[in-house]
């Protein structure tokens, strides 16, 4: 009797599965009756019968889409939030520096390492101002960390009075560091502000920042004796990264008038269509021009199509990165390559009249993501909104070892 009993209780759980199965079934089927439907033609009657299982098939067909469709919107819109998440969280992390005592501690524990990581971080530091801009508030006072450094210092003056010197090259580089911190947060923060009043969200463009097409071998700049990279380092790295996305998203903006705005003559939005005279959507704009007409980009970026498309005839397209698109319509001739890099006022076409076209024209859209958006706001708000985020302050960069 013992050794039947684990059998008779599996049977008896497989027996309460399949009744509850049978249960959700004849649920089902109450919500998925069969049905009749009968059509009439010439006199005719015939019906139509749709079974239960054909409806729950269908359904669970639905269904399976559906959840895989939300699976997927889960999935991109995770991603996004964790890319985002990660560039905050070391953007925003306080940098745990050294204190005085730990730095005398080190300098006294191997001085020898130490001048040999000051000099490989001033060699860093002075291949990187050549490329560096000429803002950099040279004026600005300096943080803790900074102020840290002055007591490292004094104490080594102290204790360790042969190390002084290089004391003080490694509080001049360290003020060195901050200062272009700062300047990259501020121009990051002037190209952000720039960014909203155009309408963009800055920190998608810095989530679909262009990080292909890039590579190397790996070279951290180690710049304490444990081996160790200063956080103050990696901040102005971040800092740097943060901003060069930020700028090259305000560079694929639109911002150049593809033809003459004296020839607009269809804007975006619903009009009257110009073949059939019902209602329509007008993705673009028109400007009206001789055929032969300068087509020029309206920003930088590459040639991503180059042919024709149907009802726009021969066509351009240009992709400014960050999910930013332009197309330029109706051509007569095409002066771009599949591949090219182009900047903006660069020539890629010639006005025409291919495609549905009632005469020569160029038409012209912008896309975020595919989808059409008005491209008024950009050519016109764009110039004076990037001139004003790329005006400077040209006080001069102080060299890291302080001349």
């Amino acid at each position: 009797m013992i050794a039947d009993c684990p059998t008779k209780t599996n049977g008896g759980v497989a027996l309460k599965l399949f009744v509850a199965a049978g249960g959700w079934v004849d649920r089902l089927r109450t919500w998925f009756p069969d049905r009749e439907f009968f059509m009439r033609s010439q006199g005719q009657v015939r019906f139509i019968k749709i079974s239960s299982k054909l409806q729950m098939a269908a359904a669970a067909v639905v269904v399976s889409a559906l959840l895989v469709w939300a699976i997927s919107i889960a999935a991109m819109a995770w991603s996004h939030y964790r890319a985002q998440a990660d560039l905050d969280s070391l953007l925003q992390r306080e940098a745990k520096v050294s204190t005085a005592e730990e730095r005398v501690a080190e300098y006294r524990g191997n001085l020898g390492k130490v001048e040999k990581d000051l000099e490989a971080r001033q060699k860093f530091l002075e291949a990187m101002v050549p490329s560096l801009p000429e803002d950099i508030k040279a004026d600005e006072t300096v943080s803790d960390s900074s102020t840290e450094s002055g007591k490292t210092v004094a104490k080594v003056s102290m204790m360790i009075p042969e190390a002084v010197g290089l004391a003080r090259i490694e509080a001049r580089q360290l003020s060195f560091v901050e200062r272009l911190t700062r300047f990259a947060d501020r121009r990051s923060a002037r190209a952000a502000k720039a960014m909203r009043k155009l309408g963009l969200n800055p920190k998608t463009v810095l989530a679909n920042a262009d990080r292909g097409a890039m590579g190397g071998p790996l070279e951290l700049l180690a710049t304490s004796v444990d081996g160790s990279v200063d956080p103050r380092f990696e901040r102005l790295g971040l800092s740097l990264t943060r901003m060069n996305a930020l700028e090259r998203g305000l560079q694929g903006v639109p911002q150049v008038m593809p033809a003459s705005s004296d020839n607009i003559t269809s804007g975006f939005g619903y009009r009257q269509d110009p073949f059939n005279g019902h209602a329509a959507m007008h993705d673009g704009l028109d400007f009206r021009g001789a055929i032969g007409t300068a087509i020029h980009a309206a920003a930088r970026g590459h040639v991503s199509f180059v042919g024709q498309r149907r009802g726009y005839g021969n066509v351009v397209e240009i992709d400014h990165g960050n999910g930013l698109m332009t197309r330029y319509a109706h051509m007569s001739q095409f002066h771009a390559t599949v591949g090219e890099k182009v900047a903006a006022g660069d020539v890629i076409g010639a006005i025409g009249s291919t495609g549905r076209s009632t005469g020569p024209h160029l038409h012209f859209e912008v896309r975020i993501n595919g989808r059409p958006v008005n491209p008024r706001p950009f050519l016109e708000i764009a110039p004076d909104v990037l001139k004003e985020a790329r005006s400077t302050h040209p006080l001069g960069a102080t060299s890291p070892n302080g001349e």
